[in-house]
C-alpha cells in the first residue's frame, strides 16, 4: 500500500474499545491486534484505559490487565503504526504521561470537556517536551455553541495542540451539525483537525465523511465498531468507503476485514449493534461510556435503563460524573414505589 494519505486514521479499539469489554483486556489480545493493525498500515494505535490514563478505578471500571502493559505491548509490535494514549485531565497526570512516553508512545490525545480546554495546558505542554504529537480532544462536542467550540479549539491551538478534535461522544451530533463545527474550525484554527464519532443513531459514517468534506483529515475509527455504546465510525468499512470515494488512508482494506472477522469478533462479548441503551444515549445526548453503567445500575434498582439515561441527559451529566448514573437510579427507583 502507497504511504501516500488524504487522511490519517487512528484506531481506537484498544481504548473506546476497552468500555465495551468492561476494560478487561489482556498483553496477548493488545499484542495480536496491535500487530495487525500494524501489518495493515493503520498510522495510529489507541492503547488506554476507556477512560484514559489512570482510568482503572470502582468509578470509572478497574482494568485487568495495567495499561502501561498494554502499551508496551503495543509499541513492542509497531514498526510502522505509532501508538496513541489518551488522557483527561483530572484522572490522568504528568506523571502517567511520562510513563507511557518513556514506554514509547508517539502521541498524546488530551481530553477534556468541550468547555474546559483551560484544564489541559500544562498536559499539552509537558506532552510537546516529551516530543510527542499532541492532540486537543474537545468531548461531548454537542454541548456547546459552535462560537464557544471555536474558542476552545483556539485555546487547545495556543497550548500547542498539533490538531483539535470534534468529539461526538454522545453520537448525538446530525451530519448538519458536524459540518458547521468542522467548517467553522477550518475557518479559525491553523492546525489539523480530527473527527471522533460515535454510532448510537446510527450516523458515525456519515458525520465521518461530512467531517472530511470540511477538512477534517484526522480520523477516528474502531474495527468491528468495537467502542463505547454502539461503537465508533467502523474502521474497516471506513476504508473501503474512502477508496470507493478515491480520498487515500494507506491502510490495506483485505487485512482490516480479516482483523474483524478473525481476531476482534471473538473478543466481543456481544456484536456491537445499536441497542435500545445505545440508541437512547445517542437520543439523549449521554456519554457513550455510561451504556454499561446504566444497565447495571438499573438491573440494581429494578428501573428501566432508558430512564436513567433520559434523566441524565436532562441534567446534562458528562463523563467523570458517573457517580450520578447510580443517585439518578435510586431516585427513580424511590418514585416509582411511592
Amino acid at each position: 500500500m502507497t504511504n501516500e494519505r488524504d487522511i490519517l486514521i487512528t484506531e481506537v479499539a484498544l481504548r473506546d474499545g476497552s468500555h465495551a469489554v468492561s476494560h478487561q483486556f489482556t498483553v496477548e489480545q493488545v499484542l495480536k491486534v496491535a500487530k495487525a493493525l500494524n501489518d495493515a498500515n493503520v498510522p495510529y494505535i489507541e492503547v488506554s484505559h476507556g477512560d484514559g490514563l489512570a482510568g482503572s478505578s470502582l468509578q470509572y471500571g478497574l482494568s485487568r490487565t495495567n495499561e502501561l502493559e498494554l502499551i508496551e505491548a503495543a509499541v513492542s509490535v509497531a514498526d510502522k503504526s505509532k501508538i496513541a494514549v489518551l488522557l483527561l485531565p483530572g484522572i490522568g497526570t504528568l506523571h502517567e504521561l511520562k510513563e507511557a512516553a518513556n514506554l514509547g508512545a508517539k502521541m498524546a490525545r488530551i481530553a477534556t470537556h468541550v468547555t474546559e480546554a483551560d484544564v489541559a495546558p500544562q498536559h499539552i505542554a509537558y506532552a510537546k517536551e516529551l516530543g510527542m504529537e499532541t492532540v486537543g480532544f474537545l468531548m461531548m462536542n454537542h454541548m456547546a455553541p459552535v462560537d464557544k467550540l471555536v474558542e476552545q479549539a483556539k485555546l487547545m491551538e495556543s497550548y500547542g495542540a498539533d490538531t483539535v478534535y470534534v468529539v461526538d461522544s454522545a453520537g448525538y451530533l446530525l451530519p448538519g451539525q458536524v459540518r458547521e463545527r468542522i467548517s467553522a474550525l477550518k475557518q479559525s484554527v491553523g492546525i489539523n483537525i480530527g473527527f471522533h464519532g460515535h454510532n448510537n443513531l446510527s450516523l458515525a459514517m456519515a458525520n465521518t465523511l461530512v467531517a472530511i468534506e470540511e477538512g477534517a483529515t484526522r480520523i477516528d475509527g474502531s474495527v468491528r465498531c468495537l467502542g463505547a455504546g454502539a461503537g465508533n465510525t467502523q474502521t474497516e468499512v471506513l476504508i473501503a468507503v474512502c477508496e470507493r470515494m478515491g480520498i487515500k488512508t494507506g491502510v490495506d482494506l483485505y487485512k482490516m476485514m480479516d482483523l474483524a472477522e478473525d481476531i476482534i469478533a471473538p473478543l466481543l462479548p456481544v456484536p456491537q449493534e445499536i441497542t435500545k441503551d445505545s440508541l437512547t444515549l445517542g437520543y439523549a445526548g449521554v456519554y457513550s461510556s455510561f451504556a454499561l453503567h446504566s444497565k447495571r445500575a438499573a438491573e440494581r434498582y429494578g428501573v428501566d435503563s432508558r430512564d436513567i439515561l433520559i434523566e441524565l441527559g436532562k441534567r446534562k451529566v458528562v463523563g467523570g460524573q458517573e457517580d450520578m448514573i447510580v443517585e439518578v437510579a435510586a431516585e427513580i427507583a424511590k418514585n416509582k414505589n411511592r
